[in-house]
């Protein structure tokens, strides 16, 4: 029996799952929809390569629908499974492109309008990105996981494979770091003090 698209976009990430695993193809959409954007979102961050990103994701969401009959419900949340095979296709990516040299990958692009708002946003992401860019790959992955894809400590050691106090002091050394890095630019940002 296939179930209308509303209902199923009231299960839960692990339900959606199940259906799939079980044959409900519409199942594998709302999932996809929901699940993917933040996926690529971290991959982006994690690459700095839009095009690299995409595959990352395209191979974490492939992984996931290749497991779905063997889901065992309760042992893990679907997003710390995802996020935790995405890290790993990040890492091994970063690995294999320490050889070419990261600073020659390009920046993704910004499809948004020129407007002012725009202009600033971008340039306070540009930023981010930049002060991002010069923390340790732990650390960068640690406090992107936890300030920008908002997950909780338990979730982020779990994708890691690291305990909690180590997620804790990464993501503490990394906001110190992002921090002093941006110090300098709050008036450039358009950041007032006060």
């Amino acid at each position: 029996m296939v179930m209308p698209f509303d209902s199923l976009n009231e299960l839960s990430d692990e339900a959606l799952l199940v259906a799939f695993g079980n044959g409900e193809r519409l199942a594998a959409r709302v999932l996809t929809a929901r699940l993917t954007p933040r996926v690529l979102g971290f991959a982006a961050r994690m690459l700095k390569d839009r095009a690299e990103a995409e595959d990352v994701t395209q191979e974490a969401m492939l992984r996931l629908w290749r497991i779905a009959p063997d889901w065992r419900q309760g042992e893990a949340k679907v997003t710390t499974w995802l996020y935790r095979v995405a890290s790993n296709l990040c890492t091994d990516r970063l690995r294999k492109a320490r050889g070419v040299g990261l600073d020659e990958v390009a920046e993704p692009e910004d499809d948004r309008p020129g407007a002012a708002e725009g202009l600033q946003a971008r340039q306070r992401a540009d930023a981010l990105q930049a002060a991002l860019d010069t923390l340790p790959e732990r650390q960068r992955q640690a406090v992107v996981l936890r300030h920008i894809e908002g997950l909780g400590n338990p979730e982020i050691a779990e994708i890691m494979d690291i305990g909690v106090e180590a997620v804790e002091s990464l993501t503490a050394r990394g906001k110190r770091a992002l921090a002093s890095a941006l110090a300098g630019r709050r008036e450039e940002l358009g950041f007032e003090d006060g």
